[in-house]
C-alpha cells in the first residue's frame, strides 16, 4: 500500500531435525521425509509418543562453552538459527541502533527449568527466562535497537514475524532478525501433552506419526527447533544488491475468545485472521496461489482451520500444505519454520506436499497437496498460525516483483 516501505526477506536460517538449512528442509519437505522418531517417554510403563528430535545439534560453532553453559538449548538453536539467516543475509547493513530483534517462544527454557527443579544453580532464571532468546540474539549480533519477545503459544512464531514487518513500516528499525525458538522435550512436558490426549501415540518405521487433515490422524507430534528471518527494508535490500527471497506484505492477527485449548468450531476467528492479512497486503483471497496451513493433526484444529480455508477461499479452491507432516509442532518455533517454508514456497514457485496423508478426511473440504510438490503461479502465498489461548496470526508472503 501506498506510503509504506516494502518488506524483504534477505535470509533465513533454521535448526530443527528436518533440517539444520533451509535447502535441507527443503528438501525433506519436498521428498515427504518425515523428521520423526519413537523418541517416546515412559510413564510408568504407558508409551507417550513419538517426537522430532535434533540428535546431532552442536552449538560450540556459534557460542563459547561458557556461553553454552549460560544458555538454555532452546536459546542455543536461537542463536544458530539467527546467525545463520544474517550470514545468508549478508550482514546486518545498518547502524546497530536501526536493527531489532523479536523472538517467539512458548515456553522459553523448559530443559533448564526441569533439570533445575530442586537444586537451582545461580544461572536458573536467567536460562529458563523467555526472553534469554532475545538477549542472546541481540548481543551476538550487536542490536541495540528494539529487543522483544513474543509468547502467544503456537502463534509465536508467526507473531514474532508479522509485528517485525509492522517495526520496519512504522519507522522504528531498518532491518529485524525475526523468528521462533523451541525445545520442549522434556519428560514432564511429553507427559503432559500425552496426558492431555492431543499428542500422537503411534509410530512406524516410515516416520508417519504427523497426520493433519487425515481421517486416521491422531494427533501432533511435539517438535524441537527454530527458525529466523532478516527481515529489511525492500529499497535498503536492492540498494546494496542483496538477495531478496521473498516480499512480506500482509499481517493479521486476532483473538477467539472462545475456548483456552480449542479453537471456535466454525474457524471464524481463522477465516477473520486470514482476511485481515490479505486486507493488509492489498490483495484478495481469489488471488492468493497457496496455503501454508497450521494444520496439527488434531482433529478440532483441523476441522477448524479446514472450514475457515473452504469459507474464505471456497471449497477445494486453493493449494493446501500441512509441514507439519513433516516437521512435527514445534510450538513457538512452528510458525517461524513455516514462515521460511512459506518463503521458500514463493521463492521457488512450488507447493511441497503433505507427507503421511492417505485418506483426507472427507469433513475437510480443503485440496491438500499430495504425493509430489505442485507448481504454483505467482502470487500471494499466506501462513496460517492458531494456537491455544485462541491467539491467531497468519502472515503474507510474495514474490519481490523484480
Amino acid at each position: 500500500m501506498s506510503g509504506r516501505p516494502a518488506v524483504a526477506v534477505t535470509g533465513m536460517g533454521v535448526r530443527c531435525a528436518a533440517g539444520a538449512t533451509p535447502a535441507a528442509l527443503w528438501e525433506s519437505l519436498i521428498t515427504r521425509r518425515p523428521a520423526i522418531s519413537p523418541h517416546a517417554f515412559d510413564d510408568e510403563g504407558t508409551v507417550v509418543g513419538p517426537a522430532s528430535v535434533m540428535t546431532d545439534f552442536d552449538p560450540t560453532g556459534y557460542l563459547s562453552p561458557k556461553e553454552v553453559r549460560r544458555a538454555d538449548r532452546s536459546a542455543q538453536l536461537a542463536v544458530c538459527a539467527a546467525m545463520d539467516a544474517v550470514e545468508d543475509a549478508g550482514g546486518l547493513q545498518v547502524p546497530p541502533g536501526r536493527r531489532a530483534v523479536i523472538t517467539g517462544t512458548a515456553y522459553g527454557g523448559l530443559v533448564s527449568q526441569e533439570n533445575g527443579i530442586g537444586h537451582p544453580d545461580v544461572l536458573y532464571v536467567p536460562r529458563l527466562m523467555n526472553n534469554a532468546g532475545a538477549y542472546w540474539v541481540g548481543a551476538r549480533l550487536d542490536i541495540t535497537g528494539p529487543s522483544l519477545t513474543v509468547s502467544t503459544a503456537c502463534a509465536a512464531g508467526t507473531h514474532a514475524v508479522g509485528e517485525a514487518m509492522q517495526m520496519i513500516r512504522s519507522g522504528c528499525a531498518d532491518v529485524v532478525v525475526a523468528g521462533g525458538h523451541e525445545s520442549p522435550l522434556t519428560p514432564t512436558t511429553a507427559l503432559a501433552f500425552g496426558r492431555s490426549g492431543a499428542m500422537a501415540t503411534d509410530f512406524d518405521e516410515s516416520g508417519a506419526a504427523s497426520r493433519p487433515f487425515d481421517a486416521a490422524r491422531h494427533g501432533f507430534v511435539l517438535a524441537e527447533g527454530a527458525a529466523f528471518l532478516v527481515i529489511e527494508r525492500l529499497d535498503l535490500a536492492r540498494a546494496r544488491g542483496a538477495r531478496i527471497h521473498a516480499t512480506l506484505t500482509g499481517y493479521g492477527r486476532n483473538s477467539d475468545a472462545h475456548h483456552l485449548t480449542a479453537p471456535h468450531p466454525d474457524g471464524e476467528g481463522a477465516r477473520a485472521c486470514m482476511e485481515q492479512a490479505l486486507a493488509d497486503a492489498g490483495t484478495t483471497a481469489h488471488a492468493v496461489t497457496h496455503v501454508d496451513a497450521h494444520g496439527t493433526g488434531t482433529e478440532l484444529n483441523d476441522l477448524a482451520e479446514a472450514r475457515a480455508i473452504a469459507a474464505l477461499f471456497g471449497p477445494g479452491a486453493v493449494p493446501v500444505t500441512a509441514p507439519k507432516s513433516v516437521i512435527g509442532h514445534a510450538l513457538g518455533a512452528a510458525g517461524a519454520l513455516e514462515a521460511v517454508i512459506t518463503a521458500l514456497s514463493v521463492r521457488e514457485g512450488l507447493a511441497p506436499p503433505t507427507a503421511s496423508l492417505t485418506q483426507l478426511d472427507p469433513r475437510c473440504d480443503i485440496d491438500i497437496v499430495t504425493t509430489e510438490p505442485r507448481k504454483i503461479s505467482n502470487g500471494p502465498v499466506i501462513s496460517n498460525s492458531f494456537a491455544f489461548g485462541g491467539h491467531n496470526a497468519c502472515v503474507v508472503f510474495d514474490s519481490s516483483h523484480d
